[in-house]
């Protein structure tokens, strides 16, 4: 009796299985039409407050979800014959080695690693295709929460940080790389103003509470407060952009059309002496703000302290000493004589001034790597960013453990909250910006494709509430500033 070689068994399973793939394929997609058509007739006998639209799209959407499903259980069963015959033909050999007297450890090795190879085949099949029906899901409610209205672009080089004026009128401020901080008109995308004081990078802008004043820190060392008169002008159509893709579907290379020379607004007024110059840093001053009422401002340097300067005479009033690497940043409290800093230590620091005859100060080590920022609420939370990819929400009534930690799969740059609802904006190195609740909660991931977003890591949030046309800013080494529109009362009702 002829026996079957191991070749040709095989290639007949392979062709059963592929036969057999085929006829659970018909049989889907021959019932996929009935099936809609009697989910259709269900929809129209049922009561429900929705309409008979939004109804229809959900059941699409379940649908695709459950064809997907379908698929990946197939898949599956695949695999799971797979197994069963690597194993038979695992056991063959076997015996062929034991025939020639092979040590068993070989044999179980091979079986071992052959099965461990096919069961992370699976797992990351699985991972992959859920992932995928997730992303898609959520995509299509995103879109209507968070759009894209205006960028700014004009600078020669990344943008560091960013800022929206307090007073009137109400303009975007942006701090470059290029040696330049600029103001802009939020409705048209318009260079107002250009501030070219500083001889090195521009690392952070700031606005006084009630005058027009600008408070920025430089790689030169030194900190600049000066003032602006910017008048604007007339306001532009905003572009549709309801149709654009949302999420990160498409995730393009780092190439992009802004590594070539920049054309900087040629007719925006300048802006080349400060009424005030803070020097007292031995090294880069990385960050700067205004204490609340406007009278002392507050900078973080990369010589490990942070400096308490009185405006009006420009005189050092205290230096914060007691971090034990660079600082990154700082940050004043809106309604308090409260200040913190962050520093690459993975720690960041809790000043209190409220009481003129004792300065305290609180440390906090809740981060295992550089924390990039840390910012007040305006209730009583700090929220602390860091390399190490986390967000933790602390209670500064009792700031010995987090009341919330949120894990991202990258490092986390300046972060902003907004006033009213407490939505953390979260920029990442890789190009993302992701919206949260305090409690933790994840509300919405801002859309970027190959059209729109940004191109290179996202260094600073900015919130801005009471404006109708963006209320949300972002900028990156992508040498442009974005301005958002985010419908929150959809955001939160979705949550």
């Amino acid at each position: 009796m002829p026996v079957e070689s191991g070749s040709s068994a095989t290639a007949r399973q392979a062709k059963q299985k592929r036969k057999s793939h085929s006829l659970s394929i018909r049989r889907t997609n021959s019932t996929e039409q009935e099936r809609s058509g009697l989910q259709r007739d269900m929809l129209e006998g049922q009561d429900s407050k929705l309409p008979l639209s939004l109804r229809s799209n959900l059941l699409d959407l379940f649908s695709q979800i459950e064809r997907e499903f379908e698929s990946l259980y197939i898949e599956n069963l695949e695999l799971r014959r797979e197994i069963e015959t690597l194993n038979d033909r695992l056991a063959v050999e076997g015996q062929t080695l034991e025939g020639a007297d092979l040590a068993k450890g070989a044999l179980k090795t091979k079986a071992s690693h052959s099965t461990s190879q096919l069961s992370q085949k699976l797992k990351t099949t699985y991972k992959a295709s859920t992932s995928k029906i997730v992303s898609s899901f959520k995509a299509t409610t995103s879109r209507a929460v968070c759009q894209l209205v205006r960028e700014y672009v004009g600078h020669r080089d990344g943008i560091w940080d960013l800022s929206v004026t307090r007073t009137q009128p109400v303009v975007l401020g942006t701090a470059s790389a290029d040696h330049t901080a600029m103001l802009w008109s939020i409705e048209t995308g318009k260079c107002l103003l250009k501030y070219t004081g500083h001889q090195g990078s521009v690392n952070s802008i700031k606005f006084h509470p009630t005058e027009q004043m600008a408070l920025t820190a430089s790689g030169d060392q030194t900190a600049h407060i000066w003032r602006y008169m910017v008048q604007l002008p007339a306001p532009q159509p905003v572009a549709d952009v309801t149709q654009t893709p949302c999420e990160d579907d498409v995730d393009f290379s780092d190439k992009d059309e802004a590594d070539g020379e920049v054309d900087g607004p040629n007719d925006c007024p300048s802006v080349r002496v400060a009424i005030t110059t803070l020097r007292s840093h031995q090294g880069v001053v990385i960050a700067a703000d205004w204490l609340v009422g406007g009278k002392q401002v507050v900078t973080a340097s990369w010589d490990r302290a942070a400096n308490l300067y009185d405006v009006e005479t420009s005189e050092l009033v205290h230096s914060l000493t007691g971090h034990d690497q660079e600082l990154t940043h700082c940050c004043t409290h809106p309604t308090q004589r409260l200040v913190v800093t962050s520093s690459r230590d993975t720690t960041f620091r809790l000043w209190d001034f409220r009481d003129p005859s004792i300065h305290s100060v609180n440390v906090f080590q809740g981060h295992t790597d550089t924390v990039t920022s840390a910012v007040f609420t305006v209730g009583d939370n700090v929220v602390s960013g860091s390399d190490d990819r986390t967000v933790k929400v602390w209670d500064l009534k009792n700031m010995r453990s987090p009341i919330a930690t949120i894990r991202t799969d990258s490092a986390v740059n300046r972060i902003s909250v907004s006033v009213n609802q407490k939505i953390i904006a979260l920029p990442h190195d890789n190009r993302q910006v992701r919206l949260f609740d305090m409690s933790g909660v994840r509300l919405a991931r801002l859309p970027r494709s190959n059209r729109q977003g940004h191109r290179r890591m996202v260094c600073c949030s900015a919130w801005c509430e009471d404006n109708t046309t963006c209320n949300l800013f972002t900028c990156g080494f992508d040498r442009q500033a974005i301005g958002w529109n985010i419908n929150i009362p959809a955001l939160l009702q979705e949550k």
